[in-house]
């Protein structure tokens, strides 16, 4: 394919994402620019486009491609909001350990090994899919700065960029304080009451979580690809420095529709964050305060949005922990 007549065509789910973010300027005007952006580095890095991956993420789109060479990659383009220079540096702290490979990065743009994008962990029956996401994640919990002292990208007074899960979560739980009035939540003030408490009480006491090391952030089933160099790789973080409960909130949660239709399904989600953290030698009531906190942060930013059936999926989650 000639690249010069290379035309992008943004995945529906990106658009709808960062259309439904009227706030969000900065984005929107990024995603209006974004085929010429893709022109760009296709010209710079001597890229050959194949196809869109699709459905793609919420907030990025990735290319798959070939170099110069004929190597398969994939090329990644992120709003100019910061997120692609954490995550190049988390992948280059990780180094390729059960994590994708930085093959080139620039402001915004990643080029990354090719991974089979098509298969996940969620590929796999639930209970081989839960080990071996558990196999994964343990492998990335690593201290954020290396012995020689550097974490990919160095630019804080600790030696490192990340942001601290305590001061994240901080930030969403005055988002969900806002959102906790408005006619949309009205239902579930609740259960957002007893998440933000629970919130509170992990902020105050981050200490007791264990040692601080590098999260991988939204880790969960749909974010470990199979790949050729090593059977799962982790793909997508967005990456913090605290406790490693707050990585297990999302695996909990992992396919929450399948587990909500089934008969049981409380004690079976229950039973589930009993296993994860024995598995992973992390306090059983942290995961849980932290599983019920995200589940319902999201679940409620959904329906600010207009996400009704992902927003009360969950919440309904939320309430069966």
């Amino acid at each position: 394919m000639n690249n010069a007549n290379y035309r992008l065509e943004p995945p529906e789910r990106l658009v709808r994402t960062l259309s439904s973010r009227p706030a969000d300027g900065v984005a929107r005007r990024w995603l209006a620019t974004l085929p010429e952006t893709v022109q760009e580095y296709l010209t710079r890095w001597e890229l050959t486009p194949e196809r869109v991956q699709t459905p793609g993420g919420r907030t990025s789109v990735v290319i798959l491609v070939r170099r110069a060479d004929g190597t398969p990659a994939a090329l990644k383009l992120c709003p100019p909001d910061g997120t692609a220079a954490l995550e190049h540096a988390a992948l280059e702290r990780w180094d390729g350990r059960c994590a994708v490979r930085v093959l080139r990065a620039d402001a915004g743009a990643l080029l990354l090994e090719r991974l089979h994008g098509d298969i996940s962990l969620r590929s796999l029956a639930e209970a081989k899919a839960q080990l071996e996401a558990a196999a994964v994640l343990q492998r990335l919990w690593v201290p954020p700065v290396g012995a020689a002292g550097a974490a990919g990208a160095a630019g804080a007074a600790d030696g490192h960029p990340f942001p601290e899960v305590t001061a994240h979560a901080a930030g969403l739980v005055e988002t969900l304080r806002e959102r906790r009035d408005a006619p949309a939540a009205a239902d579930a003030r609740a259960l957002v009451d007893e998440a933000l408490e629970l919130a509170s009480g992990l902020v105050g006491s981050a200490g007791a979580g264990g040692d601080a090391v590098l999260l991988h952030g939204e880790y969960h089933q749909g974010t470990v690809l199979a790949g050729d160099r090593a059977p799962w790789l982790a793909v997508a973080p967005r990456p913090l420095v605290g406790e490693r409960a707050y990585d297990l909130a999302w695996l909990v949660r992992d396919r929450a529709d399948t587990l909500l239709a089934s008969p049981g399904a409380a004690a079976a989600a229950r039973r589930r964050v009993a296993k994860l953290a024995d598995s992973l030698e992390v306090d059983a009531e942290r995961l849980r305060g932290w599983a019920v906190f995200r589940a319902v942060s999201e679940g409620v930013g959904e329906l600010s949005v207009g996400s009704r059936g992902r927003g009360e999926l969950l919440l309904e989650f939320a309430g069966l922990l």
